[in-house]
């Protein structure tokens, strides 16, 4: 089968749930012998090379501002595409999602399958008017393309109840590459076992500010038990860089609070092994892919009590009211301080991951609804046909 993904940066991720996401579904899909092209943006795939992992890498160019990068990479890339012979195009997030239209209306022979991945438009980096524009793309994606993909439950039920359809839900997965390294601990001053990580884009919805504020509290009272706990911030801003100085300005004075930016790979497999445990403080999530790897990792997790945040943790974790530092922190002393809760909760949470967000079987349901839609076109227009011939 061919395939094509639009709307996403790019791959190798190296930051974005969207962008992990559409590489392991992609790279799993070309290991099962399907012919997967990636669409990708220049300033964000370190590397030219053609392909990764089996899949080919098509770059085209955009606008680089917050406002027309998405936007204008993908109408390029959906232009592209029409003269291509892919049996299926799919597009991922709300807003790449606009320009299904385009091949529903211009290439019926394609298959057109989005996913929505978040309710983008509360997301605060937005002005009124983007959020306007988010809100018209939800519902092109919603009921343009022959099927739309949710990546939770919440989600569905938002959607089904929004939009009175059926959507095929397909989860986010985990990302586990255990690591007995500690160099990365090392160079940072880091103790295993002995800090609290969060993995995140630095942007306003994301609640880092309600972290680093109920951590700082935690040790003015003294509640994290022995000496050398801290706090790890993982991710860089997008597009949100006041928010990012804002998140400097907090920590500034506190050496224990540390924002070690973007990382990947090794760096970002040792700091998940060998943390204690690990917070989504979010406002807003569709279901968290970083959260989906703590659990992966076995790590117990704290989550705002976000309908996709209780969801992804079921009862494997503790939540804390969103936006409440005070709860926050309890929650947090509460764990740290019962050594034994936090084993069994981590064990919970690694058999969770491994039942329900494998990355070859999330890719499997996601060909598996491509065939599904194949077929279902074959079986019409051979209708159609049989008719015509009487």
């Amino acid at each position: 089968m061919k395939i094509a993904f639009i709307g996403q940066k790019g791959i190798p991720a190296h930051s974005g749930g969207v962008e992990k996401h559409v590489e392991r579904i992609a790279v799993s899909m070309a290991e099962m012998g399907h012919d997967v092209t990636v669409y990708a943006r220049p300033h964000y795939v370190k590397s030219t090379e053609k392909t990764f992992r089996g899949v080919s890498l098509v770059f085209m160019p955009s606008i680089r501002t917050k406002h027309l990068d998405a936007i204008t990479h993908t109408f390029v890339s959906t232009l592209r595409a029409l003269f291509q012979d892919y049996e299926v195009i799919h597009f991922h997030s709300i807003g790449p999602s606009i320009f299904s239209i385009l091949p529903r209306i211009f290439r019926p022979d394609m298959r057109v399958v989005a996913t929505f991945h978040s309710r983008d438009y509360f997301h605060q980096k937005w002005n009124a008017f983007a959020r306007l524009c988010l809100h018209l793309a939800e519902r092109i994606t919603c009921t343009i393309p022959e099927r739309t993909i949710v990546i939770s439950k919440t989600l569905a039920e938002y959607a089904e109840a929004t939009y009175h359809k059926t959507f095929v839900m397909i989860p986010n997965g985990a990302d586990v590459q255990v690591s007995e390294k500690t160099d990365t601990l090392k160079a940072l001053g880091l103790k295993e076992g002995q800090y609290v990580l969060s993995v995140s884009r630095l942007v306003r919805h994301k609640g880092i500010h309600y972290l680093i504020k109920a951590f700082q509290a935690l040790k003015e009272t003294s509640e994290l038990p022995g000496n050398g706990w801290k706090l790890v911030i993982v991710g860089a801003h997008a597009e949100t860089k006041d928010y990012a100085e804002y998140l400097e300005f907090l920590s500034a004075d506190d050496a224990d609070i540390l924002l070690v930016g973007e990382r990947s790979g090794e760096d970002l497999a040792q700091l998940y092994t060998h943390a204690g445990v690990f917070v989504q403080p979010s406002e807003d999530e569709g279901l968290s892919l970083a959260l989906l790897e703590a659990l992966g990792y076995g790590l117990p997790c704290v989550v705002s009590d976000i309908s996709a945040n209780l969801e992804a943790i079921n009862d494997c974790g503790v939540s804390f009211a969103s936006k409440n530092i005070i709860d926050l922190k309890q929650k947090l002393s509460s764990l740290i301080n019962r050594p034994d809760t936090m084993r069994a909760l981590g064990q919970a949470a690694r058999e969770r991951a491994q039942s329900e967000y494998d990355w070859h079987a999330i890719a499997k349901r996601t060909l598996s609804t491509y065939e599904d839609l194949i077929a279902e076109k074959s079986g019409y227009f051979r209708a159609k046909l049989g008719w015509r011939g009487k």
